[in-house]
């Protein structure tokens, strides 16, 4: 038990910040559908039942996959908030499909509904609530690319850098998005209907807010299955091959894979070297690699194998390496018949 609670202390904050602001939002908005009866209403009070119940597990799940390695487990647990992930989604997809059905009823048999201010008001402070969560997610992710960037550049440059975010803040970020959204969108069904004869606005923005959620739930089911699979990181695998062939000591890249296991990176690397060197050579070349590869953010293993130079140029970069090494000896060589 107390391993847990140290474990939950590492879990993802804005995933927790998400599930406590939406299990608050969730329950406002479940008052108000009460007493009011408005669709719209009651398909936001779904939607943040489903944000609150996902984000709790995406919380849990990002904490657990920090857990050590144990010998049931050496690979560790970094795939485990991706299966979470995948759990997760399920009910949200449940919550989606009642969401759209309930829509499509209303569509078809509109009632009219009551308490106009009182869902103007609900809605508008989960709107607002919903948008501070989005801004810390959006805040995270360009922190995690390093980069610090303010006003309108923070939402271009969270979009752009979205997809190298961690699991659980790409998945907060998705949810509070349409959250955002939909709740514009249900504020002005509830005006439409409100002032207009129109009552079958609010069962199609029910029915648009149950789209939308499906669609978080298809990106977050196929980014989530991918990982738990293990996914190959291709952005980080030309960092670490560029480190790996800026060494000296290097001839090629044999292989390399950097795999990764949830908000972490894994890397098997297989190098060629120069077969006359010593095994004490060797080893300093090992640590002085591995040394570099692990200052890389999010890499925690690196697996490093050696084998003779083949003379065969494998790694795209061995090319350039071998083109500038091969400049480098010709001016060497114009320098010593100057002299």
């Amino acid at each position: 038990m107390k391993e847990f609670i140290i474990l939950l202390k590492n879990g993802n904050r804005s995933a927790l910040l998400a599930a406590l602001v939406n299990t608050i939002i969730s329950i406002l908005k479940g008052v108000a559908y009460f007493l009011t009866g408005n669709v719209a209403m009651f398909a936001e009070t779904m939607h943040s039942l489903g944000d609150a119940a996902n984000q709790i597990f995406v919380f849990i799940g990002s904490a657990l996959s920090k857990k050590a390695p144990t010998k049931r487990f050496p690979g560790g647990f970094g795939r485990l908030v991706n299966v979470v992930l995948l759990f997760a989604v399920l009910i949200v997809g449940i919550m989606a499909y009642e969401t759209v059905r309930e829509g499509i009823d209303h569509v078809i048999n509109p009632e009219e509904s009551t308490g106009f201010l009182l869902n103007i008001i609900v809605l508008s402070i989960s709107v607002s609530l919903e948008f501070t969560v989005l801004i810390k997610a959006m805040k995270e992710i360009v922190t995690t690319a390093g980069l610090k960037p303010r006003g309108l550049k923070l939402f271009t440059s969270s979009f752009t850098y979205l997809k190298s975010a961690k699991p659980a803040t790409k998945l907060v970020f998705l949810e509070d998005s349409v959250a955002t959204a939909g709740g514009i969108l249900a504020i002005l069904a509830v005006v439409v209907s409100e002032c207009t004869s129109f009552k079958q606005a609010e069962g199609i923005v029910s029915i648009i807010i149950g789209i939308f959620m499906f669609i978080v739930v298809g990106r977050v089911f196929l980014d989530n299955a991918a990982g738990a699979i293990g996914e190959a990181d291709l952005e980080m695998q030309g960092v670490i091959g560029e480190i790996t062939m800026s060494d000296p000591d290097v001839r090629d890249i044999q292989d390399l894979t950097v795999i990764k296991e949830g908000e972490d990176f894994h890397v098997e690397l297989s190098i060629e070297i120069d077969s006359k060197l010593t095994v004490e050579q060797v080893d300093k070349i090992r640590q002085r690699i591995a040394q570099q590869i692990l200052t890389e953010k999010g890499v925690t293993d690196v697996i490093i194998e050696f084998d003779k130079d083949d003379g065969i140029l494998n790694w795209p970069h061995s090319i350039h390496k071998y083109e500038k090494r091969k400049k480098m000896i010709e001016k060497q060589s114009t320098w010593k018949n100057v002299d």
